[in-house]
């Protein structure tokens, strides 16, 4: 490539997992002499990240992709490269349908992409690949695997990432130690099932195993735990929020279902009553955990007797924060395979609906538990207004709540704040 593009904007799709993947191409990107620009308008080559999980994803990624491709056209943009997902599954169409794409890559082919913008060979674990984090200084994730190994029936992640792959934990350790170094007091863990984690280890070693090496690690103040399957939740781990002092008392478990009959049919490997003692273990070792999930509505099959299921359940565990998402057939999994999408869309989209504003209820009732208590929070935003964002431990960024702060304070840094309101989903707070 010549001097005159060498800087790049990357745009990236989906979740946590996908943008620790374009953190460590930037890094490769950065150690070549490459400029990092915030808009593609301000490049000369534009990177896709794509997202491929569901419907929406997949057409937020053709819908960027197509608008780059006619800021190329218009020669506002000198190259287009997409990668991720998406292009992992689709990449060939996306070749043969939008002739502005220069190249295709797959979810985790940073070397080959450098290796096509410098002409020089790298590999994957290159030293160039150093991540170089896009999120805020005192925050960052620490995806500890690659794939899943447990073929639910909805989900088409292993066909697009393959199965597990998790990281030595020296490996994972020597990160944290690095990222906690540059300032992260902050640590999120993710991958596709965390629970699962070491279990392609010949030594066996478990997610308890790595919580227990992370909560040494100083500098870091909050390790969080994301993604973790209920039928894998183990009583070792559940343990670990009773004896470690750095793992805070959340976790990010997707139960995706409360009937019986649906979560068979998802092949989640645990019905409800299963789940409910794992939380019901969780509960008691820490009575202040906050739990968040995930559920899906409209799996073929969910008539109303299993939708009333779903809605009963939440209402006896009353989830800390909750997400829905409705049904997508995803091409080559069992689901597609063996259901029919029966649900039309409009009852998926009344029965979200129903579904989060049955949480909105929850969620105001467990805020308006905690006004007049005083909560460490860690700032994320602070506006020119005077307005600050912050979060406790029950928030996980960009997913969950805010606490809203009157008043100029510092982020990334703890604040005891005496909460003084409470709205559906956010709190309101003065620093102590």
């Amino acid at each position: 490539m010549s001097n005159s593009e060498n800087k790049i904007s990357l745009v990236t799709l989906g979740c946590a997992k996908n943008l620790v993947d374009t953190e460590m191409l930037v890094g490769g990107l950065k150690n070549n002499s490459y400029e990092i620009v915030e808009k593609p308008l301000d490049s000369d080559v534009v990177i896709v990240n794509t997202c491929g999980f569901l419907d929406k994803a997949r057409e937020e990624s053709v819908d960027t992709i197509l608008d780059l491709g006619r800021l190329k056209k218009e020669g506002k943009i000198k190259k287009l490269i997409a990668m991720g997902c998406f292009t992992e599954r689709y990449g060939d169409a996306v070749e043969d349908e939008i002739p502005e794409v220069d190249k295709v890559f797959g979810s985790e082919e940073h070397a080959s992409v450098l290796t096509y913008l410098t002409g020089k060979e790298f590999q994957k674990n290159d030293p160039d690949f150093q991540r170089s984090t896009l999120t805020p200084k005192h925050y960052a994730y620490l995806k500890i695997s690659e794939g899943c190994d447990n073929g639910c029936s909805f989900c088409s992640i292993p066909l697009m990432r393959g199965l597990q792959q998790s990281q030595p934990i020296a490996w994972n350790v020597m990160e944290a130690k690095r990222l906690a170094g540059s300032g992260v007091k902050e640590l999120l863990v993710i991958g596709q099932d965390t629970t699962t984690y070491g279990w392609d280890f010949d030594e066996k070693k478990g997610i308890h195993d790595l919580f227990d090496e992370l909560d040494e690690v100083e500098g870091l103040e909050w390790i969080r735990f994301h993604y973790a399957h209920p039928a894998h939740l183990n009583r070792k781990m559940i343990e670990r929020y009773s004896t470690l002092d750095r793992l805070i008392p959340y976790i990010d478990m997707p139960v995706q279902h409360g009937s019986e009959k649906i979560l068979k049919d998802m092949r989640r490997g645990l019905g409800p009553d299963g789940i409910k003692k794992r939380i019901d273990s969780l509960r008691e070792i820490n009575p202040d955990i906050a739990i968040r999930t995930s559920m899906i509505v409209g799996f073929p099959g969910e008539g109303d007797r299993e939708f009333d299921e779903l809605l009963k359940f939440i209402k006896e565990v009353e989830f800390d924060r909750l997400g829905v998402f409705t049904y997508s057939e995803e091409e080559g999994t069992h689901g597609a395979e063996v259901f029919t999408d029966e649900v039309p869309a409009d009852v998926k989209d009344q029965r979200k609906e129903q579904v989060m504003m049955l949480q909105q209820s929850i969620n105001h009732k467990k805020n308006k538990n905690l006004v007049g208590s005083t909560q460490r929070v860690l700032i994320d935003i602070c506006n020119e207004q005077g307005t600050s964002l912050g979060r406790t431990y029950r928030d996980s960024p960009e997913i969950d709540n805010y606490v809203k702060i009157m008043g100029k304070v510092k982020p990334g840094e703890f604040y005891d704040v005496k909460i003084t309101d409470a709205l559906e989903y956010d709190l309101i707070g003065e620093v102590c």
